[in-house]
């Protein structure tokens, strides 16, 4: 047998990479599988029709860095697409290149010139959140008389209350919602990282309610389609923008947002930091790996800058000595 017998293909390399690696290895969520699966299946439709060799052809040694830039600016240029999903794609690549150093030592120079391509820096747009007269309208939008209807608004409730991702809502089962003195809802957010959250005595008996309504129970979906399989993330998106559509009568600054399951979940981070929680409590309620990523929120709350803004004076006037706004404080401060 050669040596060259014992070279993995570049195929082979890539199917181990998504079966051992990401799946058994690193068990990693469905979202990010679908995720690493459309940036290969856009580098390899790139690299076929740049290299005139179809996707099982192609070798190690055509991922050299000239290749992985100009698909890179394929997806800008042609595509459109924005810096973000430009680094998504790289990041894809580079943990395969990261795999693939391991098993192909041969390759180990154009994989190390490959990884040397950096990801691009993009600015951060403020984050967007909606007003509690806001969220108010749009969670009492759908229709209290029709199925759909009921199960909306158990649905953005819950969102609302637990500030959960989409793909975080549509996985509950009905066995992780416990109705109890002290009602929680179990959620399994990324990286299989498991939270528990506690729920409101409306949130739990709009859920209370709703639970006889579930047509088919043995699928232990808590929010199921009319066929009682799981909801779609386009379910969602279209089951939303009719409770706007409805709610715009009454708040009629709704039809000037871009409504989203996630502007929801800003919503209640940004509502939580505005009643005074801690960013490090707010990061344990949002399933935040660090606090750090939660510190978004702060910075675009302008009432809370305003707030800090009036305790201190333009240069020109004469400083004030602070005094705390509570008694016991101003006691405390005289020590």
């Amino acid at each position: 047998m050669t040596k060259a017998c014992l070279v993995p293909s570049f195929a082979t390399l890539l199917q181990d990479f998504f079966v051992e690696r990401l799946m058994q290895q690193r068990a990693v969520s469905p979202e990010t599988i679908s995720s690493y699966r459309d940036s290969f299946r856009l580098f390899l439709q790139f690299a076929s029709d740049r290299l005139g060799r179809c996707p099982t052809d192609l070798k190690m040694s055509d991922m050299d860095a000239p290749l992985i830039l100009a698909f890179l600016r394929h997806l800008e240029v042609e595509r459109r697409n924005s810096t973000r999903t430009r680094n998504v794609r790289l990041a894809a690549l580079r943990s395969f290149l990261k795999y693939a150093a391991h098993r192909d030592v041969a390759s180990l120079a154009v994989i190390q010139r490959a990884l040397s391509v950096p990801m691009k820096r993009c600015d951060k747009p403020m984050v967007g959140f909606l007003s509690r007269e806001e969220i108010q309208q749009l969670l009492t939008a759908p229709d209290p008389d029709t199925w759909s209807g009921q199960r909306d608004r158990v649905l953005l409730a819950t969102m609302y209350n637990t500030g959960a991702r989409v793909s975080e809502m549509l996985a509950l089962r009905i066995s992780d919602v416990v109705l109890g003195t002290s009602p929680f809802v179990h959620i399994v957010g990324k990286g299989r990282k498991e939270r528990t959250v506690p729920l409101w005595r409306s949130t739990a008996r709009l859920i209370k309610g709703w639970l006889p309504q579930i047509q088919d129970a043995s699928s232990q979906r808590l929010f199921p389609n009319r066929s009682g399989n799981a909801m779609t993330r386009s379910n969602v998106a279209d089951r939303m923008r009719i409770a706007v559509t409805r709610a715009k009568d009454q708040c009629p600054q709704l039809a000037k947002r871009r409504v989203s399951p996630h502007l929801v979940r800003h919503a209640t981070a940004m509502h939580l930091l505005q009643s005074g929680v801690d960013l490090s409590v707010i990061a344990l309620w949002l399933g935040h790996e660090s606090p750090s990523t939660t510190h978004c929120y702060m910075e675009a709350d302008l009432t809370m800058k305003q707030r800090a803004l009036s305790r201190i004076q333009p240069p020109e006037v004469k400083n004030r000595r602070y005094r705390p706004p509570d008694r016991i404080l101003q006691f405390l401060e005289s020590l």
